[in-house]
C-alpha cells in the first residue's frame, strides 16, 4: 500500500510539473501567430510597391519610345504641308501629277533648314535620353533621381517646340494648302516629351 501511495503521490507531482509547461505553450503560440500575420503582411506589401514601381517604370519606357516614333515620323514623313496635288515635308517638295509623284528638294532658305536641324536634334536628344534612362536604370544608386536622363528629354522637348514654331511662322501661305499630320506630330511629341522629362525629375530609383 505505501508502495501505491508513494506512486500515486509521484504521479501527481509528475502531472503537476507538466501543467506549466501547457500553459507557457498557449500563452506563446498567439504572439507567434500575431507576428506570422505581421510578416506575412509586410511580404505582401513589399511585394506590391516593387510590383507598381515596375508598372511605372514599364509605363515610363513604353511612353519614352511613343515620343522618339513621334518625332522619327515626323522629321521624316512627307506632310507638314499638303494641299491639292502636292505635299511637302522639311527635305522634299513632291506633286502628284497624272498618277506620277515627282519630288523635289526643300528650299535652301535659312528658316527651313534651322527647321531640320532643330528637329533632327530633337529626334537624338531623345534617343539619348533614351540610352541614359536604360543606363541609369542599372547603374543608378539606390534613391538616385534621372536628372541626367530628364536634362536630354527636356531639351528635346524644346528643339520640337521651336522647330515647330519656326515653322509655322516661316511657312509660305499658299492658297488651298494647310498643316499636315507630320507637322501635329510635332506639336503632340513635344508636351508629351516635356511631362516624360518632368516625370525623370520626379522618379527615384527603389531596389
Amino acid at each position: 500500500m505505501a508502495g501505491r501511495t508513494d506512486g500515486h503521490i509521484w504521479s501527481k507531482q509528475l502531472r503537476g510539473q507538466r501543467r506549466p509547461e501547457r500553459d507557457i505553450h498557449c500563452r506563446v503560440q498567439p504572439p507567434l501567430r500575431l507576428s506570422l500575420f505581421f510578416h506575412g503582411n509586410l511580404f505582401l506589401n513589399l511585394t506590391f510597391v516593387r510590383l507598381t514601381m515596375l508598372l511605372i517604370l514599364l509605363g515610363v519606357l513604353v511612353l519614352h519610345v511613343i515620343i522618339l516614333v513621334l518625332l522619327f515620323v515626323s522629321t521624316a514623313a512627307n506632310a507638314w504641308t499638303v494641299g491639292g496635288t502636292s505635299s511637302k515635308d522639311l527635305w522634299y517638295n513632291c506633286l502628284n501629277n497624272n498618277g506620277g509623284y515627282h519630288c523635289q528638294p526643300a528650299s535652301n532658305d535659312d528658316w527651313i533648314q534651322a527647321v531640320q536641324a532643330l528637329m533632327v536634334l530633337s529626334v537624338l536628344f531623345c534617343f539619348f535620353s533614351l540610352i541614359a534612362f536604360l543606363y541609369q536604370l542599372f547603374k543608378l544608386v539606390k534613391g538616385g533621381r534621372f536628372f541626367f536622363t530628364a536634362i536630354f528629354q527636356i531639351l528635346a522637348s524644346l528643339f520640337v517646340m521651336c522647330g515647330a514654331i519656326i515653322y509655322t511662322v516661316m511657312r509660305p501661305d499658299e492658297v488651298g494648302s494647310s498643316f499636315g499630320y507630320a507637322y501635329v506630330l510635332a506639336w503632340v511629341a513635344f508636351p508629351l516629351s516635356l511631362i516624360s522629362g518632368l516625370i525623370y525629375i520626379i522618379l527615384r530609383k527603389r531596389e
